[in-house]
C-alpha cells in the first residue's frame, strides 16, 4: 500500500510540475510584432490573487474602450538608431522609442529616444519560471553633465540665489546620475481569462528603485566665487516641481508563452500594499474594440444615480442578461430580458452597485450609486 500511495504522490507531483509553464526569448516579441492593448480604470471587481500556483485571474468583465498599439519595430528604422549600439529591436509607443537587446538570459533596456543609458538596465529577466527570482542593479544609467541654455533656463538666477543662499546667482554645470535597481519574481502561474479568452500565464511582480542625485556648480556674476551644491532635492526647483529624487515603482505582469497571442497579456501598477494605482491594461485583438462599442451604444441605465428602481434599455432584439452587484462584487439580483426592463432597488441599503450587462458573449460593467 505505501509502495502505490508513494507512487500516486509521485505521479501527481510530476503531472503539477510538469504543468507549470516555461517563457524563454522565443516567446517574447519579435520585430514586427503588434501588441494591442486597451485600458479600464474601473479597478472595484479586480482580484490580484495570490503568490501561489494554480491561481485563476478572472479579468473577462474588463471593459474594452480606446485601443494603445506597442509597436515593436528593427533599431534601423527609427530616428535615432545612430546613438545606439547592440540593440536588436526598439519599442514605439506614444511618439517614444524605446530601445532594448533581447537574448537567451533576459532583455535588457538600454535607452529611451535619445536618452542613452550608461549601462543596460534589466527588463525582463529569462527564462520566465515559476519561483524565479532576480535582482539587478544598482545601475548606473544615467550620468550626465548639463551645461548652457537648457541649465539657464532651468535654473533661473531667482532659484539659484534660493538654492545657495544668496551667495550665487548662476548656474553654471549640472550633474545628474540616476540609480536604478530593480527585483523580479515570479510569483503565480495559472490561468488568466481576458475578454479576448483565457490563456495558461505566469504573473511576474517587479520592483523599480530609482535613485537621482543632482549636483549644481553655482557662481556669482560679478565675484566669480563660485560653489557646488550638492544632492539639491529635485522638488526645491519649479522646473521640476512634483519629481521626487527617489522613486519606487511596483507592478504585476501576467506574460504566456501561447502561440496564439502576445506575451504580454496584462499589467497592472500597485502601491506598496497592492492597492490598485489608475487601472489595468490588457490585451486585446484589434477589432474587439469596435465590436464592444457598437454594443454599449446600444446600451441605456437611468436613472444614476437612481432611488427606487432603475430602468435599463437595449435597442436590439437580444437576449440581455442583467446582474446587481455590491461593492465587493457580491451578485444582489440578476434576470434577463428583451429591449427594456424596470428593476426594483427598494430592497437595496443605499450605497454603490454595479450593473453586469452580458449580451452575445459581451461583458458590460456601469457604476450605480442609490441615494
Amino acid at each position: 500500500m505505501k509502495c502505490k500511495l508513494s507512487f500516486v504522490l509521485f505521479f501527481l507531483y510530476h503531472l503539477v510540475t510538469n504543468a507549470q509553464i516555461t517563457i524563454n526569448s522565443n516567446d517574447l516579441v519579435d520585430v514586427g510584432d503588434k501588441i494591442y492593448q486597451s485600458y479600464d480604470d474601473n479597478v472595484s471587481l479586480i482580484n490580484l490573487g495570490q503568490p501561489a500556483l494554480n491561481q485563476y485571474w478572472d479579468f473577462s468583465f474588463l471593459q474594452v474602450n480606446e485601443i494603445d498599439t506597442l509597436n515593436f519595430v528593427d533599431p534601423n528604422t527609427t530616428s535615432y538608431s545612430n546613438l545606439y549600439n547592440n540593440v536588436n529591436i526598439c519599442l514605439e509607443q506614444n511618439g517614444s522609442v524605446s530601445y532594448f537587446h533581447k537574448s537567451i538570459d533576459g532583455m535588457y533596456l538600454h535607452g529611451i529616444s535619445d536618452t542613452v543609458f550608461d549601462l543596460p538596465a534589466l527588463f525582463y529577466p529569462l527564462p520566465l519560471t515559476y519561483g524565479l527570482s532576480v535582482s539587478d542593479g544598482p545601475v548606473l544609467v544615467i550620468d550626465e553633465v548639463i551645461t548652457g541654455q537648457f541649465l539657464e533656463l532651468a535654473l533661473p538666477s531667482s532659484t539659484v540665489s534660493v538654492l545657495t543662499n544668496g551667495l550665487a546667482n548662476k548656474a553654471d554645470t549640472a550633474i545628474i546620475k540616476i540609480l536604478n535597481t530593480s527585483d523580479f519574481v515570479v510569483d503565480g502561474s495559472g490561468t488568466i481569462s481576458l475578454p479576448m479568452g483565457s490563456f495558461e500565464a505566469l504573473r511576474m511582480k517587479s520592483i523599480k528603485y530609482t535613485t537621482s542625485e543632482l549636483d549644481i556648480y553655482c557662481s556669482d556674476t560679478i565675484t566669480g566665487i563660485g560653489t557646488w551644491i550638492n544632492n539639491v532635492p529635485f522638488s526645491s526647483i519649479p522646473f521640476l516641481s512634483g519629481s521626487e529624487n527617489n522613486l519606487v515603482e511596483y507592478k504585476y505582469e501576467w506574460i504566456t508563452n501561447d502561440s496564439n497571442v502576445h506575451f504580454l497579456l496584462a499589467e497592472v501598477y500597485v502601491d506598496s500594499l497592492d492597492n490598485i494605482l489608475d487601472g489595468i491594461s490588457f490585451q486585446v485583438e484589434n477589432t474587439i474594440s469596435e465590436i464592444k462599442n457598437l454594443s454599449i451604444d446600444l446600451l441605456e441605465v437611468f436613472p444614476v444615480p437612481t432611488t427606487n428602481q432603475l430602468r435599463i434599455k437595449y435597442k436590439a432584439d437580444n437576449d440581455v442578461k442583467y446582474d446587481i452587484l455590491d461593492n465587493n462584487g457580491k451578485l444582489i439580483k440578476s434576470g434577463f430580458f428583451r429591449n427594456n426592463i424596470v428593476v426594483s432597488f427598494d430592497d437595496l441599503a443605499l450605497g454603490v452597485y454595479f450593473l453586469k450587462i452580458t449580451v452575445d458573449n459581451n461583458v458590460f460593467f456601469k457604476k450605480l450609486v442609490k441615494e
